[in-house]
């Protein structure tokens, strides 16, 4: 009796080893009232990127990223990119020193990422999954 119930245990214990596949997740969102309710992989590539200026809703792009931890924004140029983080920043040099476009801000936390993107009508922002909340919505998912 005592085996098999160290035998389920087990058998649960392994079952739910991984918490969620959504948490490893990364989001793009967007103010709440940006007239944007999603942005293909293309689209969030360009705006963070600077190669685009303005969201599919003709509003001026503010691109937010979460830059603490440097994993998080790390991840996510590898999938929207599928660049490094040496080959994103000398990307941005190049463009920043020949007055091309500005990277996009850095924030220090999720919330602080969510406020800036609340507080913006063009704000875009990229979190990980389960950190926004309602004053954003998420317009793309990138999944490992």
């Amino acid at each position: 009796m005592a085996r098999s119930l160290l035998a389920l245990a087990a058998v649960l214990l392994v079952g739910s080893a991984p918490l969620r596949p959504a948490e490893r997740h990364l989001v793009v969102i967007a103010n709440a009232d940006s007239g944007v309710s999603q942005l293909t992989q293309d689209e969030a590539r360009n705006l963070f990127l600077g190669r685009q200026k303005r969201l599919s809703s003709g509003l001026a792009a503010l691109p937010v990223e979460q830059g603490v931890p440097p994993e998080i924004r790390s991840r996510f140029y590898h999938l929207l990119a599928h660049k490094d983080l040496a080959e994103i920043n000398a990307y941005w040099a190049r463009l920043f020193f020949t007055g091309q476009a500005h990277p996009p801000k850095q924030a220090a936390s999720a919330e602080e990422v969510i406020r800036a993107v609340a507080a913006a009508p063009g704000g875009i922002g990229l979190l990980e999954w389960g950190k926004p909340d309602r004053r954003v919505k998420i317009v793309l998912t990138l999944a490992d």
